[in-house]
């Protein structure tokens, strides 16, 4: 088994200030932005990828907890990777570590995005859905962003229930990080499921739901379409 400062070690190693000092401003750290006091290192997404394969199964539950606690950005991400990877071994350790470290380690945009479905809705698949229910009226930004993400698992299998009871609670959310990944869960079942209960929805909220999440979810429409939609919300 490798141990936590070995992992460390290799991915440091790539660190890139000037890299960080853009990242910085992209995932929005500045004081009074949504994640404010994040620390990045200025390591890409390909390079983090491959360190977790060589890490794949070398690290304990135990270990991947205490990385999903670091300070620094992509260490989070590295551990969400394995996180994932650790899933069939212990699948209800590895959604308790996840849920219980969402508000304070899996506080971004793209944390959440990397593992979400994979983790939480995959755990709840044969399993009543009231914990992701429970999620998406949490205070939390990053609770309610994996309890819309974690659908993305049944959309995949054309399953498109859970996600639009879960669009329902969220229809009005005043977050554009929610409403981004409300519009992308629809487009997505429009995509992958079904068009007619992307529209039967649409056709019930356009009026009223946040222009981003509307125009997220009419992405690849055809275009007559999309102008009837937001010919819709143009008499909210």
């Amino acid at each position: 088994m490798a141990t936590l400062q070995d992992i460390v070690r290799d991915l440091r190693v790539h660190a890139d200030p000037k890299r960080a000092a853009f990242l910085q401003r992209f995932f929005k750290t500045a004081p009074g932005e949504y994640a404010h006091g994040d620390v990045l290192l200025g390591i890409s997404v390909p390079t983090t990828r491959a360190v977790a394969i060589k890490y794949r199964g070398k690290l304990d539950l135990l270990a991947i907890e205490k990385l999903l606690q670091s300070k620094y950005h992509e260490e989070r991400f590295l551990a969400l990777i394995l996180l994932v990877d650790f899933y069939d071994s212990d699948p209800q350790g590895t959604v308790t570590v996840y849920v219980n470290n969402i508000t304070t380690a899996i506080n971004n945009w793209d944390l959440v995005d990397v593992s979400a479905h994979k983790i939480v809705g995959r755990y709840f698949d044969d399993k009543p859905k009231d914990t992701l229910a429970q999620l998406a009226v949490s205070s939390s930004l990053w609770e309610r962003r994996v309890a819309m993400i974690a659908t993305y698992w049944y959309i995949r299998k054309r399953d498109c229930k859970t996600a639009i009871d879960i669009a329902e609670l969220l229809v009005h959310d005043k977050h554009d990080l929610i409403q981004k990944a409300v519009g992308w869960m629809l487009r997505e079942i429009g995509n992958r499921c079904s068009i007619k209960a992307e529209r039967d929805f649409l056709d019930r909220h356009a009026k009223t739901m946040p222009r981003t999440m509307l125009r997220y979810a009419i992405e690849k429409f055809p275009t007559e379409i999309r102008k009837h939609y937001l010919h819709l919300k143009s008499y909210e």
